[in-house]
């Protein structure tokens, strides 16, 4: 049976639907317009044809698709205003020519037309919409045909150089999309590895030059790295160090906190899962072993996991591999492994809650982090970065930190560890009022000395001499232990600074260094 052809009315519609199909299937812009083009050549009977754009700086046209041109002709380009192709982009309007050999001004940039028999050619050029203005030209030719309604193809070659334009449009807002979030990714991963340089960790005890000593002989390795610590101690930062300082920098840095997730999902976190491995699993689901491939995975609190967790955790440390829940093709993975635990793991293995394989697998290349009690010399340096930090956070002039509550950090036995002292400098920075943190704006705990959360009774005679007294350590403290400066400082006397130094003991020479 014969194929009917659409109605005429029809045939249009059925043209744009293609070329539209053809614009929105393929990836790349050039060649949806080049399948546009060849679509056109079939449909429409064209000759040749092509779509010329303004170059990136707008100062020239260049042809960025076309059909049945030379690759001479394919390499044409124009001034803006040049011809009647830079013409028509110029002035925004399309141009009809019946017939090319009637028109002394038609440049012939893309090759001369050959004339079939007696017949002539049509040229059209319509340009491509762009706001205001044209982001370039579409130009058709036709064979000459005296009765032919150009009125009517140019409506239909200017539907299409309207979709056209918004093809391109939508390609160049979806590739500088593309572009800002690269180089929005570019830029998080340099400030990610330049915050978590070692270099940029603070401390100069004895005990932490040498965690910056273990970091700098491991972080160029593959080896796996156990962290170990008390809670607060800086083990993540640690991890993060080694990431960052190592040849999968700019690969992911996955955290997963064992700690946090229950041991039914503990393990399809890790894995993933397929889709119908378990109820609700409506689709697969990628692992953390798989999010982190070339890059480094960080099990915090690892000591925390469950005794089947462990077992495939071992096999993927031993074989390089794993399956995904509900799957049976083993998946490989290339990640280098950090773990980080406050347990005492030996103790685990002794009561049969840890694996002893697993623990001689992780156990490689140890590095123990100190307890902030055990590097007093650190503690002002910390102090001072989070009093910083938290002042230009809260928009505070908290400036410094008085003698009497250095004397009071530094008395601390600090359970808590780096993390305690981060959240005590942010608590006096918002409470205090003034450009230096007193005593009295730490937290009962260390007011005393003591870890019960309670304050000794005091008289109120106490408590003003108490606080006399800071006022007059700092004071001392920023004078230099000049009493004269001290005394202008508290508008005051030499002699009253004099005999409140005697009866409060103080020894203005130390503060003279």
């Amino acid at each position: 049976m014969a194929k009917t052809l659409p109605a005429p009315e029809q045939e249009p519609l059925a043209l744009l639907a293609d070329v539209n199909a053809a614009l929105v299937e393929t990836q790349n812009i050039r060649a949806g317009l080049q399948r546009a083009l060849q679509i056109l050549a079939q449909r429409r009977r064209v000759l040749q044809a092509s779509v010329v754009l303004k170059t990136p700086d707008s100062s020239r046209l260049q042809v960025a698709a076309s059909e049945g041109l030379s690759l001479e002709g394919q390499r044409a380009t124009w001034a803006v205003g040049e011809g009647v192709t830079g013409q028509v982009v110029q002035a925004g309007r399309p141009v009809i020519i019946p017939q090319i050999s009637q028109e002394p001004t038609f440049l012939h940039r893309t090759g001369r037309r050959r004339r079939n028999g007696r017949s002539d050619t049509s040229f059209m050029c319509v340009p491509i919409p762009d706001g205001r203005e044209s982001m370039g030209a579409f130009n058709v030719d036709l064979a000459f045909e005296k009765n032919r309604d150009y009125q009517r193809d140019l409506r239909l070659f200017q539907v299409i150089a309207t979709m056209f334009a918004q093809a391109i449009r939508l390609r160049q807002l979806v590739e500088a999309e593309r572009q800002r979030l690269l180089d929005e990714n570019a830029h998080l991963k340099e400030e990610l590895k330049e915050r978590y340089d070692f270099s940029h960790i603070i401390g100069t005890s004895g005990p932490m030059r040498q965690v910056f000593e273990q970091i700098t002989r491991v972080a160029s390795t593959n080896t796996t790295v156990l962290i170990r610590g008390e809670s607060g101690t800086g083990k993540e930062l640690i991890a993060h160090a080694i990431h960052y300082t190592s040849t999968r920098a700019r690969k992911p840095f996955v955290k997963v906190s064992c700690g946090a997730l229950p041991d039914s999902l503990i393990e399809s976190e890790l894995f993933g899962y397929e889709r119908g491995a378990f109820t609700g699993a409506q689709a697969r689901k990628k692992g953390r072993f798989e999010l982190a491939h070339g890059g480094t995975l960080f099990l915090d609190e690892i000591g925390d996991i469950n005794p089947s967790t462990q077992v495939k955790l071992l096999r993927v440390l031993q074989e390089k591999e794993f399956e995904r829940l509900g799957g049976v093709e083993p998946i490989q993975t290339d990640v280098r492994l950090v773990a980080a635990t406050n347990s005492d793991l030996e103790k685990a293995i002794a009561a049969n809650t840890f694996r002893d394989d697993l623990y001689y697998r992780l156990n490689v290349f140890t590095i123990f982090v100190p307890p902030l009690r055990e590097r007093k010399t650190d503690i002002l340096l910390l102090a001072d970065h989070f009093l910083e930090k938290y002042a230009t956070e809260h928009g505070r002039s908290v400036k410094r930190i008085s003698t009497p509550a250095i004397d009071m950090l530094m008395a601390y036995h600090w359970p808590g560890n780096v993390r305690e002292l981060q959240n005590i400098i942010e608590r006096a920075v918002l409470i205090c009022d003034a450009s230096v943190v007193h005593g009295h704006h730490l937290p009962p705990t260390l007011q005393t000395g003591e870890a019960s959360g309670t304050v000794a009774t005091q008289s109120l005679s106490e408590a003003v001499a108490a606080y006399e007294k800071d006022l007059i350590q700092d004071a001392l403290k920023t004078a230099r232990g000049n009493r004269v400066k001290a005394a202008q400082l508290l508008d005051s006397t030499q002699r009253i600074i004099s005999y409140k130094v005697r009866k409060y003991g103080i020894d203005p020479r130390r503060f003279r260094s």
